[in-house]
């Protein structure tokens, strides 16, 4: 049965005689036709009919219209399967038939296919005043039509169309439902996110404002509402939550609204007047609003009613919700199926409690779901027919978007830029059954590859496209053969989004379980690794550097991600341990190269050497910047590789010395004499490596005089009269905030700590990690200063965890020193609310604020001191450790790499050697490497780095002799003693004694 009421038409719109029409109270008339009435839509001009798969369409009365307008019947195509579905506009109507074909008559009144909907399956179609919409079975939204208000979502600058245009911007997001107003446009989502554009000139569109939009823009407060319809109407718009609350939005004037007034709404605000009902259904008109009660079988109304359109018997305008006055034998023979809002009319669909309905069109995008992947997998339909289903679902990035939504407790609901709304158990169980079956996962993977990925929108609408981002990665993870061209390619994609993008992808990543995240970082890592081993190889492909960098680049978003949220990911394990191989690639060719150009070779061979010398060159320059996928000892050794090329030194003791920066410098007079040379204006002795002389003293620096240089300069800094620096109480140094003028000194100070780094030495100053954070542009925190000053620290934390009540007894202010830490800090007291905030202050001031300017020279005269800036690659700890030396002294480790000349292992006197080291004290130890290396420190990656060669020496009188250490080579010439007391005296004495006896 079909109820309807409003302006008058012809009785019964021809579905029945008029006789047979039955009148109901207020105008309220019903007609129960033979062919059941399956769907129907009325617009401004026509009223549209489908039974039994056949459409008929009746002009509306009008200017323009025949007063005895009849139902003509429209004819079907030879092979189409029957009309589902009627949509009827301002000017145009749409008919869309059981295979997904759609039909268009525009003003002219003359049917045909629509351009650009061809081979494409349409579920849902939509028109509004001058523009429509289509849904296709694979999630794209296409529109044709008026643009004149951005009604068609294509961006302002594009003109109407008379062809289907695809809305690009909606790519990736699963669609539900779609609905066209009068010059505005609506769609909704799986996951119930609301998308709006067009004309604004009421508000509705529910943003905020009245400005037109060109492009889908999501109506952020209607966001976890729950949305599962949404409606539009003239210049008003409603939406319907699943708990059946009404929002309502957009032009007021004839309150079409529900809110008790005429105003305009420019946000979603709910209908108090339904609060509680369990609305089922709604639906606008162009001026009027209709919503159902399912569980009361009733229909209300409000709005324009001037033409009897509401149901009431009254010409009114009506600003709240009134029911519908329907007549009995609807409440009891009937049940109600749908609402349909006109121009001036309005109709209710009914269908007897034993009459069959008509079957629920499928109007939903496909997505894969377990009956489908067991109907593939066990072969129970044809192949044809798999790889049909298999290319709509794989090829469409909403078709997938949707396909694994976390349903249970309604979770999908909630998504939005923190929560992505994805069921990550299915999606590894769905991929696990795809990826056991060979035949399937390969026309997967073709599909993937040929039609998704290259069609994947940089600028999407909505953060549900993102979930692609996630899913794909856990296919291609299973893969072998396609896995690294697909990894390439996804790569791509996610640094091809745009920031807004990028920044809720780096969310959902911070969200994942930590097995999923270290897959997602493996997968990434691993295609690192194999570039580079192919190149360590000899391959020096083009492509290779392009692909590297996409790989690293999107490890860094990992890496950031995990630094933050996921403690479990530490940085070992973003390494990628294949750059060592690379370095030893580089290191070979370089000694091949020097041997060659020695030998002046002028080869087909030399050229190749030269290109791969070239090209490794430039992976390590790509790799430093991104520091860490490399450990402490591949970025020294890099930093190492860069430092030859710039300086033209080639990889051996002797060449290193090449142009070499001379220092001449006194013993008893060190400091001074360094600050003279450091003062001289030339920056090229700061790229030169150094070469060190002590005045008065034979022996050249092959680096051990320079590295005693560095050891005695510490010293020296440490006991300046200008009091640089202060020692605090655990032995760590740094700035004296008293020093505000000595600005050179800060800067000097500065360029012989960076000297010493790019100069492979160490400073004997223990600066705490705060500083090399600073130098690499990040904050020091609470942990840092409890390194360097225990008892602040530890009494700042307690103040953080105090009860309130002690706080205020405390009596302390934002002051610290003397100094005001905020404007008026001497009167603002320290409270429960506002510690957190005093105890950060009082961090940033010890390290930063209180030693601005001391640091700031510093620092230019470290970058100026090493300019070799790739040292920036290093972490805090790493640059700590590069200029202090490593913290853990291995002695055995010394022992084990030792090498012997003249002698063995196995030898009495090396025998005895090591036993009286081991008898050492620890400070005993640690000035035998001052008397064999000019440096205490151990080298970055232990002793095995700088090991220690022992040589006999057989000159006479072996019992007379001290030993001698060659500081420059590590070596330690050692007499045959007659007896391990005699080795052991001779030993002590030369640590302790003899300042110089080393040869240099």
């Amino acid at each position: 049965m079909l109820c309807y009421w409003g302006a008058q038409v012809r009785e019964g719109f021809g579905l029945s005689q008029p006789d047979k029409v039955k009148n109901g109270k207020c105008g309220i008339r019903s007609v129960c036709p033979k062919a059941a009435v399956q769907d129907m839509s009325a617009g401004r001009s026509f009223v549209g009919f489908i039974r039994n798969g056949q459409a008929s369409l009746l002009k509306l009365r009008g200017e323009n219209c025949d007063h005895d307008g009849k139902l003509k019947p429209l004819q079907l195509k030879k092979d189409s399967l029957g009309f589902r579905s009627i949509v009827c506009g301002g000017a145009g109507v749409v008919l869309l038939d059981y295979g997904g074909k759609v039909l268009f008559m525009d003003k002219s009144t003359v049917w045909g296919p629509l351009k650009g909907l061809e081979n494409r399956q349409v579920i849902q179609i939509a028109c509004g005043d001058q523009h429509s919409m289509a849904l296709t079975k694979d999630g794209q939204l296409f529109v044709w039509g008026d643009n004149t208000h951005g009604q068609l979502g294509l961006e302002k600058e594009q003109p109407s169309s008379l062809s289907a245009q695809p809305v690009k911007s909606l790519c990736g997001i699963p669609l539900a439902q779609i609905s066209a107003g009068g010059d505005h446009s609506f769609v909704l989502s799986l996951s119930g996110v609301v998308f709006g554009w067009g004309k604004n000139s009421a508000g509705q569109l529910g943003l905020g404002d009245t400005t037109d939009r060109h492009v889908p823009t999501v109506v952020n407060s209607l966001n976890r509402k729950k949305t599962v319809s949404i409606s539009c109407g003239g210049e008003h718009t409603a939406t319907l939550s699943k708990g059946g609350t009404v929002f309502t939005f957009g032009s007021g004037g004839f309150g079409q609204l529900g809110h008790n007034s005429f105003k305009d709404e420019h946000h979603p605000r709910v209908v108090a007047e339904l609060w509680g009902s369990k609305v089922s259904q709604v639906t606008c008109g162009r001026r009027h609003t209709l919503v159902s009660v399912e569980s009361s079988k009733l229909i209300y109304s409000f709005g324009c009613g001037m033409q009897g359109e509401l149901g009431n018997g009254e010409m009114i305008k009506q600003c709240v919700p009134f029911p519908v006055d329907l007549s009995t034998e609807c409440d009891h023979e009937y049940t109600f199926e749908k609402l349909i809002a006109g121009e001036n009319h309005s109709f209710a669909l009914f269908f007897k409690e034993l009459e069959s309905k008509p079957e629920p069109s499928d109007q939903g995008v496909l997505t894969l779901n377990d009956k489908m992947i067991d109907r593939w997998v066990s072969g129970s339909c044809k192949w044809p027919k798999i790889k049909k289903e298999i290319n709509t679902v794989f090829s469409s990035a909403a078709s997938l978007n949707g396909s694994f939504l976390k349903t249970s407790c309604d979770e999908h609901y909630q998504t939005s830029a923190e929560h992505c709304g994805l069921d990550s158990d299915l999606v590894k169980t769905y991929f696990a059954k795809l990826l056991e079956h060979e035949g399937l996962i390969t026309e997967v993977v073709k599909v993937v590859q040929q039609k998704l990925l290259p069609d994947l929108n940089p600028n999407p609408a909505g953060v549900e496209a993102l979930r692609l981002y996630l899913l794909l990665p856990e296919l291609i993870r299973g893969l072998q053969k396609q896995r690294p061209e697909l990894t390439g390619e996804l790569a791509s994609k996610i640094l091809q989004l745009n920031i807004d993008a990028r920044k809720v992808l780096v969310t959902y990543w911070s969200k994942l379980p930590t097995d999923w995240l270290k897959g997602l970082l493996k997968l990434f890592q691993k295609e690192c690794a194999e570039l580079i081993d192919q190149i360590s190889c000899g391959e020096t492909e083009h492509d290779f550097t392009r692909r590297l960098q996409n790989f690293l680049q999107v490890l860094q978003m990992l890496y950031k991600v995990c630094c933050t949220t996921h403690n479990d990911i530490t940085n070992s394990d973003f390494i990628i341990h294949e750059i060592n191989d690379l370095l030893d690639t580089l290191q070979a060719t370089m000694e091949d190269l020097q041997d060659m150009f020695l030998s002046c070779w002028h080869t087909e061979a030399l050229l190749e050497m030269v290109k791969l010398r070239d090209y490794c060159f430039g992976i390590i320059e790509i790799l430093v910047k991104f520091p860490f996928a490399a450990d402490t000892v591949s970025k020294w050794r890099m930093f190492n590789c860069l430092q030859n090329e710039s300086t033209g030194s080639f990889p051996d003791q002797e060449m290193f010395m090449f142009n070499g920066s001379v220092l001449r410098v006194n013993r008893d007079s060190l400091l001074t004499d360094t600050l003279k040379y450091l003062k001289k204006k030339n920056k090229k002795k700061f790229f030169n490596l150094l070469k060190v002389v002590f005045i008065g003293e034979n022996g050249a620096d092959y680096r051990g005089l320079s590295a005693e240089f560095f050891s005695l300069l510490s010293k020296s800094l440490l006991k300046w009269e200008k009091k640089l620096l202060e020692v605090h109480e655990n032995s760590l140094v740094w700035f004296n905030p008293d020093r505000t003028q000595c600005n050179k000194d800060f800067y000097y100070l500065g360029v012989i700590c960076g000297m010493a780094l790019y100069n492979h030495h160490y400073v004997n100053i223990d600066f705490p990690l705060a500083l090399f954070k600073k130098l690499l542009q990040l904050s020091p925190t609470l942990n840092d200063l409890e390194e360097l000053s225990p008892v602040e620290a530890r009494s700042l934390k307690s103040l953080l965890e105090e009860d309130e009540d002690v706080v205020d007894i405390l009596f302390l202010d934002f002051t610290v020193k003397g100094q005001e830490l905020i404007p008026n800090g001497g009167q603002i007291p320290v409270t429960k609310v506002n510690r957190q905030k005093y105890v950060d202050l009082y961090v940033d001031f010890v390290f930063n604020k209180s030693v601005e300017n001391q640091f700031k020279h510093f620092s230019r005269g470290f970058s100026e001191g090493c300019p070799l800036d790739v040292w920036s690659m290093f972490h805090p700890e790493e640059l700590q450790e590069l200029l202090h030396g490593s913290p853990k002294y291995e002695w055995l480790e010394l022992h084990q790499s030792a090498s012997y000349e003249r002698c063995s292992a196995s030898d009495e006197l090396i025998k005895n050697f090591w036993t009286v080291f081991f008898e050492f004290s620890e400070e005993n130890k640690k000035k035998f490497l001052m008397f064999l290396y000019g440096t205490d420190r151990v080298p970055v990656g232990g002793f095995s780095k700088r090991p220690l060669k022992i040589c006999q020496s057989d000159g006479p009188d072996p019992n007379h002799r001290l030993p001698e250490a060659q500081i420059c080579f590590g070596k330690l010439i050692l007499p045959k003693y007659s007896s391990i007391n005699t080795l052991r005296n001779k030993l002590v004495h030369a640590i302790h004694f003899c300042e110089v006896f080393g040869r240099g």
